[in-house]
């Protein structure tokens, strides 16, 4: 998928929501584990109810890698059935990879390839031979680390190295790599008051946004320094989405949860573009 087609769902649907597929099955509903790929199932019924409210969505890879091949294949399908039935949506897999080059490579073969994911996000700590590979894939999206939501984000990210918060120095060097063009970043809505100066170093890249909803991140603090001339946010929502109920209403819960959020969407939209 292009930045473009990704731009223009976001006014098409009125929404830059991504909703995490982050399947635990100890907090699914009880009766789906009678199926024989409960997760595949949850899935699917999240997104048929949601898949008009949001723009994308996201797998976190650790919720399948845990549960084995079994996990794996439940990862497979549900990549499979949204490029079958919704490739207008954006795909992202939460994977954190980045290792040296030749092993990155076949990171990226994995997701871009076999999964055909439309992107992925990486760790850049070992630097641009660790994150390169993924860029030189045409209208695929590197989703690189720069400023997490998590507290210990503030053991190394913020740390000031000659004279400068560390993540900026990433954000300004990532910027020189190869077929740059193709990276986005991952900046936890927990930090908003430090996308001002973010949007000074990369104006025109997208962002992915965690941590509005249970990790009380603001919507309309995050749009207030964060929106771009291109929109240029994803805000990702799972826990708060996805686990809106687990009873036998589940899908209709989140789909009701994301409603609120795409709602609370449209006016920032309305407000920044009408």
């Amino acid at each position: 998928m292009t930045t473009q087609e990704l731009i223009e769902q976001i006014h098409k649907k009125r929404s830059f929501l991504c909703i995490g597929l982050d399947v635990d099955l100890h907090k699914i509903p009880k009766y789906l584990l009678e199926e024989d790929d409960p997760i595949f199932t949850f899935n699917k019924a999240i997104i048929d109810s949601t898949h008009h409210l949001c723009v994308a969505y996201k797998p976190n890879t650790a919720f399948y890698e845990a549960y084995g091949l079994k996990g794996w294949k439940a990862l497979e399908k549900t990549i499979k059935y949204l490029n079958n039935n919704h490739p207008e949506i954006f795909t992202i897999a939460d994977a954190k990879r980045g290792d040296i080059g030749n092993t990155s490579s076949m990171y990226a073969k994995a997701f871009f390839e076999d999964l055909a994911f439309d992107s992925v996000t990486v760790a850049p700590y070992m630097g641009k031979d660790s994150v390169e590979p993924f860029l030189a894939f045409k209208d695929k999206h590197t989703i690189m680390l720069a400023l997490t939501s998590n507290q210990g984000a503030f053991d190394f990210q913020t740390k000031q190295v000659e004279g400068q918060e560390f993540y900026k120095q990433v954000l300004k060097t990532s910027k020189t790599w190869e077929n740059s063009q193709n990276l986005m970043y991952v900046v936890g809505a927990t930090k908003a008051e430090y996308l001002a100066e973010i949007r000074q170093i990369i104006p025109d890249s997208f962002l992915l946004v965690p941590g509005v909803g249970a990790q009380g991140g603001n919507l309309q603090e995050v749009c207030k320094y964060g929106m771009n001339k291109n929109v240029g946010l994803l805000i990702n929502s799972s826990r708060g989405i996805i686990y809106a109920s687990n009873q036998e209403n589940y899908a209709e819960a989140a789909a009701h949860k994301a409603e609120e959020l795409q709602q609370q969407m449209a006016i920032e939209l309305k407000r920044h573009f009408e």
